[in-house]
Order: structure tokens, then C-alpha cells, then sequence
């Protein structure tokens, strides 16, 4: 595990770069805030999360049965990470910031989409 890379992965590469491309300027890895955001927008108080689809559970009720070895292990860890997901948004909501979480999938194959988004959550006050 400790080959995973916990930041600067290429899912948050390619968000960065479309991000700094539009002109947005933003913090990698705000330490500052719960949960540590891969991405933050501070001037508009938005907290951006490249979740990739193992490690925080995507379609987790279909997945899980792929697990075939150290099951008890993986389906234990990852269904803690799904909740502390849930927990963060919550802490960060309270505290006025608008939360966004991209599966990397959306990132890799839809990068407009996800900048639509960023964009539109940018015009919601």
C-alpha cells in the first residue's frame, strides 16, 4: 500500500490542469481544511475531491463480491473510507464550503463535465 499515491495522482493532475487552463486559481492538499481537499478553491469556498473508484468504493454494492483475497480486510477498509467520505462532507457543508467529489473515471474520460460543474457551483451563492 504504500505505493498508492495519496497526491498528485494523475486524476488530480488532469482536474489541475484544465482548472489552471480556465484561469482558476486554487490549493493542492489543503491541509487547513477537514479531510485535506485534493483541490480548493478558497476564494470561493469550495472544497474538490478526485476520488478514485477502489479506494472510495464506486458502485461498492456490485464491486465487492470481486474481492477475492484478504476479503474481510478490504471490504473493512474501504467501507471505512466511504464513511469517512460521508463524514467530511458533512463537517465541511457546516462550515460554509460547497463540497465536490469526482470519480475518476468522469475526470479521465469527461474533464468538460467536471468543469461545467466546478463552474456552475461557482455561480450558485
Amino acid at each position: 500500500m504504500q505505493a498508492v499515491r495519496n497526491k498528485d495522482s494523475k486524476i488530480e493532475l488532469l482536474l489541475r490542469k484544465a482548472l489552471w487552463n480556465k484561469g482558476y486559481r486554487y490549493r493542492k492538499n489543503y491541509k487547513e481544511l477537514e479531510g485535506k481537499p485534493d483541490i480548493v478553491l478558497t476564494k470561493h469556498k469550495i472544497a474538490i475531491f478526485c476520488d478514485s473508484e477502489f479506494w472510495h468504493g464506486y458502485d461498492w454494492e456490485n464491486k465487492k463480491s470481486e474481492i477475492k483475497s484478504n476479503k474481510e480486510f478490504w471490504i473493512s477498509k474501504i467501507e471505512s473510507n466511504m464513511a469517512r467520505d460521508r463524514e467530511v462532507n458533512i463537517i465541511l457543508k457546516k462550515e460554509g464550503w460547497k463540497v465536490l467529489r469526482f470519480w475518476g473515471k468522469d475526470i479521465q474520460k469527461n474533464i468538460t463535465k467536471c468543469i461545467e460543474t466546478v463552474e456552475k457551483s461557482l455561480e450558485v451563492k
